[in-house]
């Protein structure tokens, strides 16, 4: 699921809208698995759209831009450290936790490379979701995930040839150029958009986190598609290595959170927004500049961190409740 949820930082965590978010939350993974399925079995139908991973994206990112407004960059003014905070544990935890990882389970140079692609990609739109679920800072979720995605032409390509160009070649410049086309121009059309035609967009906002979706899952069926003769033999490594990195950043996140003295809500939101990337464009670039193989490493991540993130959600609720009735049994 790759949507943002600005709107949701003023309203109330009511049960219609939880139920709604869970909903979402653990329904689109299905569609995406659904998209791998068609890949994997069914070939001929991916085939005439094999190309379409970069206008795929680009719809994505539309999306997540006529879900901004303004306010959302008014976070970096405001509280400038959390956000500083967040934005350099995301581009350094992850990068380095992917490196660990596919050194620590000997993979292939061509996975080696995707799940590095994965780790040094923005933060995903989905996270917002997650932390509204999770009762986290959402505020703080949006702006992260925008200034992330904005440095992302930058700090991708430069960590991706870094750290995975021992692997496979990696042309940053391309990549670069790619991202801008991919991710920062359509945002920036989105956001104009909104601003342009208010009223248009609010009527059509509740559909996008389903446009967004079909979107993704035709993405997952192309890479699929094109690595599905090694699917056999690589998937559980990749199911292992995805879950792994995946688990280490929601860590290593609300740790970064609560070392650098940040209340319980913006710690639950740094894990998050660390542990979960924008594995579409991680899965477009490594099919566009890598192979076949080092994309599925991103497929897999989206279907996965929005099932871990439900989980996440759910236990940071518990953990609430837990609290609560323990403040009134010492009340």
């Amino acid at each position: 699921m790759e949507q943002n949820t600005s709107s949701l930082q003023q309203q109330p965590p009511e049960r219609d809208e939880d139920r709604s978010a869970y909903l979402a939350t653990l329904g689109f993974p299905l569609l995406v698995l659904a998209g791998g399925a068609v890949g994997y079995f069914a070939p001929g139908v991916v085939e005439p759209i094999s190309g379409w991973t970069t206008w795929l994206l680009g719809v994505v990112m539309f999306g997540m831009g006529l879900t901004l407004r303004p306010v959302d960059f008014a976070l970096v003014a405001k509280r400038p450290l959390p956000v500083l905070i967040g934005v350099v544990a995301q581009f350094v935890i992850m990068p380095a936790t992917a490196v660990l990882v596919t050194y620590l389970l000997n993979l292939p140079p061509e996975l080696a490379a995707g799940v590095i692609l994965v780790g040094c990609a923005p933060g995903g739109t989905s996270s917002n979701v997650v932390t509204y679920l999770a009762r986290g800072d959402v505020a703080l979720s949006v702006t992260m995930t925008s200034v992330s995605t904005l440095l992302a032409p930058i700090m991708t390509p430069l960590l991706t040839l870094w750290l995975a160009g021992q692997h496979m070649p990696v042309s940053a410049a391309a990549m670069a150029g790619s991202i801008m086309k991919m991710v920062l121009i359509p945002v920036a059309a989105g956001l104009i958009v909104r601003l342009l035609l208010p009223k248009v967009v609010a009527r059509i906002l509740p559909a996008l986190p389903w446009i967004s979706v079909i979107a993704i899952s035709m993405i997952v069926a192309i890479v699929v598609f094109g690595s599905r003769e090694k699917i056999v033999q690589a998937g559980l490594i990749v199911l292992a290595a995805v879950a792994i990195h995946n688990i280490l950043g929601y860590l290593l996140g609300y740790l970064t959170g609560k070392l650098t003295g940040q209340p319980e809500s913006a710690s639950r939101t740094m894990s998050i927004e660390v542990g979960m990337q924008n594995s579409g464009l991680a899965a477009t670039l490594a099919s566009t500049y890598l192979s076949p193989l080092a994309a599925l490493p991103g497929a897999v991540f989206s279907v996965w961190h929005n099932l871990s993130g439900a989980v996440v959600a759910l236990l940071a609720r518990s953990a609430d409740e837990r609290a609560a009735r323990r403040a009134s049994m010492s009340a």
